[in-house]
């Protein structure tokens, strides 16, 4: 396929929260964030906005050539975190602040966020609904999993579904331990994939 993929600047801010919104509007764990859709569609683009500020800072968010999909990326060095991060506490102050989801989806993903090693940390991946199944999402991880190999660095991910897991464990990555189990949700899937040789 081929597609070319260029690294979102500031300016791309709104464009990658659309496709974001577009892309995970149905998704299980949003929808148990934010069980009322009239709600979500009023606040999910505000608690997505945190990802895309956090990776826009601290990061890079590549887009797809024609804007179909957009992948959230952090680089995350060895060593345990020296504090709490204040991510989950945004998310919920900035999208929706009585709802304590908001908060607990970042908590419980961050308790078995692996930091032993450095990592490439896939924070988000969204394709938008009219062109899913294309093989976009996995060309655009697969530029970056290239590099990881190339470096010989791991990659760490949360799959919000069985559907993503599916496509992540074609790309090589492993369920790490066990499924992260949403109160009366879905489970989420962390999963590591070792940098691989030729």
């Amino acid at each position: 396929m081929g597609i070319r993929i260029q690294q979102a600047e500031q300016r791309d801010r709104g464009l990658v929260v659309s496709v974001m919104e577009e892309a995970f509007h149905d998704d299980p764990v949003s929808s148990w964030v934010f069980p009322d859709e009239a709600h979500r569609r009023a606040v999910h683009g505000k608690f997505l906005g945190v990802f895309v500020d956090v990776a826009l800072d601290e990061g890079r968010i590549d887009i797809a050539e024609d804007e179909a999909a957009v992948a959230l990326w952090l680089q995350v060095p060895a060593g345990a975190p020296q504090e709490e991060d204040p991510t989950p506490a945004l998310m919920r102050e900035t999208a929706d602040p009585d709802n304590e989801r908001c908060e607990l989806v970042g908590r419980l993903t961050g308790a078995v966020h692996p930091h032993d090693r450095a990592h490439a940390y896939l924070l988000m991946i969204g394709v938008r609904p009219g062109r899913q199944g294309e093989g976009i999402g996995a060309e655009l991880i697969g530029a970056e999993l290239e590099r990881c190999d190339r470096e010989g660095l791991p990659a760490y991910l949360e799959a919000s579904s069985a559907r993503s897991r599916a496509l992540y464990e074609r790309l090589g990555f492993r369920l790490l331990g066990r499924t992260v189990d949403l109160p009366d949700g879905p489970s989420m899937y962390p999963m590591w994939r070792e940098p691989q040789a030729g």
